[in-house]
């Protein structure tokens, strides 16, 4: 009953969105008041009734954190610290030969910004127990930074052209990533993961993230009421939508290669009916990706654990920090 109450005087507090907008991005304490909002229960009343996007699945803890939603109505898991055993992922994906793509797009200024310290952290924190390929796409392949890479990892730069508006890189990297899982990824990984750049992993980032389909909480809407979600609301474009499930977040996104193609050819194909249109969704290949986890449900959830902002504050639920956004300037960097 308290909760209940708390939940409906935090709400009450953000019922005006555009006052909610201006106080969101500049007031700490309200950044606070938003981390109190309770997150749902998970339904689920044994593990065995979730629908296993991971063969280690079964091992997972639904119930060791009360404070954080960790599953959803379709019985797929969201993933947070203390629900895990990580030699156990790590063991269990060995066995099984699984093996990970890394996909990142570096052009323009973005990569003397950010690639090189995006690399050397991956090479600390992600999938440490499985092989990985890197795949860095780059207008300017001479200016890839030589990283000394692990025994089980290598590194392919592959040409893609620099566009001059920084919406049309982030947009069409989805047909750059469906045209290489098709020629090369396919034949050499089990799964495939997508970045922003922009990004330092500082925590383990490890195969109890992997899944046959992957989406990302919002950092900055995981607790939210979801008519504050910020989807689409054009009906001329693809993305548009009147309700969804979660916000997720498009600079990290994954699952197996077959699925990853079918996601990125989706997106792929509803930015460019878009652009027939003359209409650009309002968050780009975010709001694309939205629209498909919405009619394709992932399999699997990660925290914003795996994908932080430290600009947002101290939240309880958020144990551990595995993947930190970068300091942005976006003035300079999107000048290209």
């Amino acid at each position: 009953m308290i909760i209940q109450r708390i939940r409906s005087i935090l709400k009450l507090l953000l019922f005006f969105p555009i006052a909610w907008c201006i106080m969101f991005y500049t007031a700490p304490s309200v950044r606070f008041l938003i981390g109190l909002i309770p997150m749902d229960e998970c339904p689920l009343e044994n593990v065995k009734m979730l629908a296993l996007g991971n063969s280690a699945d079964t091992d997972l803890n639904l119930w060791s954190r009360s404070d954080v939603q960790t599953c959803t109505t379709w019985n797929a898991p969201i993933i947070w610290e203390g629900m895990f055993n990580p030699s156990h992922y790590d063991q269990i994906h060995r066995s099984r030969g699984s093996s990970v793509a890394l996909t990142v797009f570096a052009v323009g200024r973005y990569l003397d910004a950010y690639l090189e310290a995006f690399l050397k952290s991956s090479e600390r924190h992600f999938m440490l127990s499985l092989p990985v390929i890197y795949y860095v796409f780059t207008d300017t392949p001479e200016k890839v930074p030589n990283i000394k890479l692990a025994p089980n990892r290598k590194m392919k730069v592959i040409r893609v052209e620099k566009h001059t508006r920084w919406q049309d890189i982030s947009m069409l990297r989805m047909k750059s990533i469906s045209d290489i899982i098709e020629s090369d990824i396919r034949h050499h990984s089990t799964h495939v993961f997508c970045f922003d750049v922009d990004q330092v992993f500082t925590g383990r980032f490890g195969p109890e993230a992997l899944g046959d389909t992957v989406a990302l909480l919002h950092a900055y809407y995981y607790h939210l009421p979801k008519r504050l979600f910020t989807y689409d609301s054009n009906p001329k474009s693809k993305a548009f939508m009147k309700t969804g499930d979660f916000y997720y977040h498009a600079a990290v996104f994954g699952g197996s290669w077959k699925n990853v193609k079918a996601l990125t050819e989706a997106c792929y194909k509803s930015i460019m009916e878009d652009k027939e249109n003359n209409v650009e969704a309002l968050w780009h290949d975010e709001s694309h990706l939205n629209k498909y986890f919405w009619l394709h449900k992932p399999s699997r959830i990660l925290s914003p654990e795996y994908c932080w902002d430290t600009n947002i504050g101290y939240r309880a639920d958020i144990r551990v920090q595995r993947l930190l956004w970068a300091p942005k300037n976006y003035d300079e960097l999107r000048t290209l």
